[in-house]
């Protein structure tokens, strides 16, 4: 049996998947055959959760009832409303996690595992987690939580519930197009996760769970938050440039650089990099911008590394008037989108996911020591 190790997993092949395609060479990102670029100027984020889960785009009539659809499912249960006011200085992503979990107790098709059952599951989390999020945030600063609009599309619904401002075109293009660019990023740590839980055969909100605490380390959801701070901390281009140089200089890590499949420009930079400019100039935010761009072009100089889709994605959220600690669980209201593709993927076609370990410990045999000759 031929055996295949690399620390972290790295390049080993886990499975097969029609959903997601990277070639980090060439810098490339597709769902489902379209690319990153194809999706972000042309597709509204309703129709890329029906494309991971469908594996084609929907026509119109499929479009208005998946709308609809998502739209029927966003009030969460009053137990997890409840629960969420109870802690209002908890950590938003550890909240995000519990709740999630907990919207399994008042699923009455929790047990049921069929298909048709499993994806109505899916349209319930998508819409119930942006929901949760925005609620939250809403009952921590003692501000009515806001019903949803019906006729809004699933962008600007969040940030509509999340600031009480229904936005305007651009802006809730903006976030649209950054929701599209993080929905799904093939076997990332909390979709292997989501995978792995799901291999169990155990249910889909266990499965998510998995996802969401996976998504919570610092080493993969977190970085763009990372970002914001050390723009917001430094105040201008100037000290954050000198800020970033220092890190170099000391061998610190700078966040939102490097990817460990890319090896070129990750091409959802590219669109949050425009969505950060245009946002930033309409919003008084032109500054941010400016300091990321003076960073990307320092970091790439003297380390080499490409802006991810983390750095740009920072200066974006912000300009939209998303709090900080937001920004990770925002990257799950869209990852979920990605999560739940690969579960139900997981599902039609499973085996249980078992690898094995290639052992380096001390010979096998090992001669057993009495207790009073032990040093």
């Amino acid at each position: 049996m031929a055996v295949t190790t690399g620390a972290g997993l790295e390049g080993v092949i886990a499975t097969q998947s029609e959903i997601c395609y990277i070639d980090g060479e060439a810098g490339v990102l597709a769902y489902q055959g379209y690319t990153i670029h194809t999706l972000a100027e042309n597709a509204s984020f309703e129709e890329v959760i029906y494309l991971l889960w469908n594996g084609k785009l929907p026509n119109q009539t499929e479009l208005d009832y998946f709308k609809k659809n998502l739209v029927q499912y966003r009030p969460i249960p009053k137990q997890v409303q409840e629960f969420l006011a109870s802690v209002p200085n908890a950590t938003p992503m550890d909240v995000l996690r519990t709740a999630v979990s907990m919207l399994s107790l008042y699923d009455p098709l929790v047990k049921d595992m069929s298909t048709e059952s499993n994806l109505a599951k899916a349209h319930r989390l998508m819409s119930q987690t942006a929901t949760i999020v925005t609620t939250f945030d809403r009952l921590r600063k003692n501000l009515p939580v806001l019903d949803g609009d019906p006729e809004l599309s699933f962008a600007a619904n969040f940030l509509y519930t999340l600031t009480g401002n229904k936005p305007d075109e651009v802006m809730e293009r903006a976030f649209d197009i950054a929701l599209t660019l993080h929905a799904d990023h093939e076997l990332n740590a909390s979709t292997f996760a989501a995978r792995v839980t799901a291999a169990t055969l155990s249910d889909i909100y266990s499965a998510v769970t998995s996802a969401i605490g996976a998504l919570k380390g610092p080493l993969h959801g977190g970085a763009n938050e990372d970002v914001i701070r050390l723009l917001l901390e430094a105040g201008d281009s100037t000290r954050a440039l000198q800020t970033v140089r220092d890190r170099l200089g000391m061998k610190v890590k700078v966040p939102g650089f490097g990817h460990r499949v890319y090896r070129t420009l990750d091409p959802r930079a590219i669109h949050l990099k425009r969505l950060s400019e245009e946002i930033g100039q309409r919003t008084g935010h032109a500054d941010l911008y400016e300091a990321s761009r003076d960073i990307e072009k320092t970091v790439r100089e003297l380390k080499g590394l490409n802006a991810n889709v983390d750095f740009y994605s920072a200066s974006t959220y912000y300009s939209l008037g998303i709090p900080v600690d937001l920004f990770t669980p925002i990257f799950a209201v869209s990852r979920m989108s990605g999560w739940t593709a690969h579960i139900l993927e997981q599902y039609r076609n499973n085996r249980l996911i078992r690898p094995r370990a290639d052992y380096i410990g001390e010979q096998v045999g090992r001669a057993w020591v009495p207790m009073s000759e032990r040093h």
